[in-house]
């Protein structure tokens, strides 16, 4: 074998277009672009090698650093964890602005891969533009911020490095218990070096994507557990999806009257419309599912994190006998609340599970099964309330949900991540029969919905993507409209106008009874507070003048039309709907720890203080 003498920029894009994922048979490619904004630390780097070798890896230009790895991010979702997208920043705030998207990525098992700019590696140059001075630490760069929210990080200051550092990245990429954020720090100077790189290291390579197999003894252990139980439940989190469980975990709730609810993650876990199909768990669940679940006396939890929405902060599952068992390929969320846990893929672990538990003697318990359908039935006029509701001015959120949910077909993707919208989802949204819902609370990052409905839709060509967001996150982060303009991709954006915060607002008032800086109001009054007429503000013409066709719509029957119009139209569409402020869906019936102040001379703010200490003797260990 000869080698190829390239740059270091130029080894990292012909080697990303030769990497392959494998799951389950079906071969793709692991990262077939790069999105990407070009300042003085990579224009002369990836983005000269970008150019160069643009048929080996597809570049897609971006508008904002941190939205670009919602992009990738929201890809990666998409797809199953099978693939994902590569983004590069310039040095400083470039690189600094992207640490947020890396968060997300790791703290919810979402592969992306980053490529942040760094400082001169050879430093004779002085101090550079953004450079970071540490007197007792001169190589530490403003990129190590990544290091605490990153799976894999590693630096080059040599282009050779990259023969070891760019395989261990694809391994962390295609290792579902370590997935997250792989973060591979590039300095300007390494970008443009040249190496004579072996010529085998850019040959075509499979990584396969690993199903672990469960332990026998580990499965026996929890077909007792599921035996014994009189009042079993089972939780669905995002692994049950990513694996690929979804008609395993229907023959075990359908054969053993499991009832299953789910987590954000989770969401459309579930496909089939049962009666063991209760929705979303915990905080912002609906009070059917959480009535089981303080109710139950074993709770499966399947490809999960539990964090404390779905807990309750630990307070949710009050049953004084209640037991524990999981499923996860990660053994640091398999053994959460001291479970009895199978370490193993979610769908080789389920399919085992239902013919151990069969063998161990688990049966239906009809009774438990009653009280499921009791409790749901209890729910659905709620719920269609909720969604339907009367006429009013402005319509509600929950109505605005309605509309969406009855327009909602096969093959359609809702996306959210953060205030209102994800819980209300969680809450409501019907996600069987194929009607995605895409849900990212694990960082309740605001600015992820746009950007990541980019990334299901070059996922996902069929079928409408709407992102679902208020109107505090739309002004968060509106300007990778541009970029579905300039691509030509069609995704619709649903704004829920009403004028702020709300979702915070109406945790503030739980927790000091007064409101506060949340909502979008002028500053009147004395001495000046915020709190005056809300603030008008054109979100049609933003979005309008980034390129997008939009529409207002005031009542359901407007957005409606939208809607229709909507799937009608090629490109980008925004749907502004003004709804009602302070106006929620029927509450979830749990507590969530969020601590008023411990001392305070107004009354209202001490009388939350004495009900939370009340209500925190709710709260559980499990070991």
């Amino acid at each position: 074998m000869g080698t190829v003498r390239v740059t270091a920029a130029q080894a990292v894009v012909l080697y990303l277009g030769n990497q392959y994922s494998v799951s389950d048979g079906q071969r793709r490619r692991l990262v077939p672009g790069m999105l990407g904004i070009f300042g003085h630390g990579n224009v002369a780097g990836l983005g000269q090698a970008l150019d160069e070798y643009s048929d080996s890896l597809t570049y897609y230009q971006g508008r904002n650093e941190q939205s670009m790895v919602h992009l990738a991010v929201g890809y990666a979702k998409a797809m199953r964890r099978t693939a994902t997208l590569a983004v590069t920043a310039s040095i400083g705030p470039g690189s600094t602005n992207m640490v947020t998207g890396a968060a997300l990525a790791t703290i919810n098992r979402l592969p992306v891969l980053l490529f942040p700019s760094d400082t001169y590696a050879t430093r004779r140059q002085g101090v550079v533009l953004q450079q970071l001075e540490t007197p007792g630490a001169p190589e530490v760069t403003v990129n190590d911020a990544f290091r605490p929210v990153s799976r894999f990080f590693d630096r080059i200051t040599r282009p050779e490095q990259l023969l070891t550092a760019l395989p261990a990245a694809m391994r962390v990429l295609t290792n579902p218990a370590e997935t997250g954020a792989v973060v591979i720090s590039l300095p300007q100077d390494v970008q443009s070096m040249a190496f004579d790189f072996p010529e085998e290291f850019f040959a075509e390579k499979d990584w396969p994507i690993r199903r672990r197999t469960p332990n026998p003894d580990e499965v026996a252990d929890v077909a007792r557990l599921l035996a014994e139980a009189r009042r079993p439940l089972v939780i669905a989190g995002g692994g049950v999806i990513y694996s690929g469980a979804t008609a395993e975990l229907e023959a075990l709730a359908g054969e053993f009257g499991l009832p299953v609810v789910e987590t954000f993650g989770g969401k459309g876990a579930v496909q089939a419309r049962e009666w063991w199909q209760l929705g979303g768990l915990g905080l912002e669940g609906n009070p059917a599912s959480n009535t089981l679940a303080a109710e139950a006396d074993l709770v499966l939890h399947v490809g999960t994190r539990l964090t404390d929405f779905a807990t309750g902060s630990q307070s949710l599952f009050a049953n004084p006998h209640v037991r524990f068992a999981s499923i996860n390929v990660t053994e640091q969320d398999a053994v959460k609340q001291g479970a009895t846990a199978i370490v193993a893929d979610a769908k080789l672990a389920v399919r085992a599970l239902a013919d151990h538990a069969r063998d161990a003697g688990a049966v239906a318990r009809p009774e438990w099964a009653e009280r499921a359908r009791a409790l749901a039935a209890d729910w659905a006029p709620q719920r269609q309330q909720a969604l339907s509701g009367s006429p009013r001015d402005p319509m509600t959120q929950g109505q605005l949900i309605g509309v969406l949910q009855e327009e909602a077909r096969s093959g359609d993707t809702v996306v959210a991540a953060a205030g209102g919208p994800p819980g209300d989802l969680l809450k409501v949204w019907d996600a069987t029969d194929g009607r995605h819902c895409h849900l990212e609370f694990g960082f309740s990052c605001m600015g992820y919905e746009l950007p990541a409905s980019i990334g299901v839709r070059l996922a996902h060509p069929d079928g409408e993507v709407l992102a679902f967001i208020g109107d505090g996150t739309f002004l968060m982060q509106p300007t990778e409209l541009a970029t579905a303009v300039q691509e030509g991709l069609k995704i619709t954006v649903v704004i829920s106008e009403n004028h702020g915060f709300q979702v915070i607002r109406r945790l503030q008032m739980l927790a000091s009874g007064n409101d506060f800086g949340n909502e979008f109001r002028r500053r009147a009054g004395e001495p000046g507070a915020l709190a005056g007429g809300y603030v008008d503000l054109d979100l049609a013409a933003i979005a309008r003048g980034l390129g997008a066709t939009a529409f207002t719509a005031a009542t359901p029957d407007e957005v409606r039309a939208a809607l229709r119009k909507a799937r009608d139209h090629a490109g980008p569409v925004v749907v502004v709907a003004e709804t009602a402020p302070q106006e929620n869906l029927p509450p979830g019936g749990v507590w969530w720890d969020v601590a008023p102040a411990e001392v305070s001379q107004d009354p209202a703010v001490q009388e939350k203080r004495r009900a939370y200490e009340s209500a925190r003797e709710a709260q559980r260990w499990y070991a």
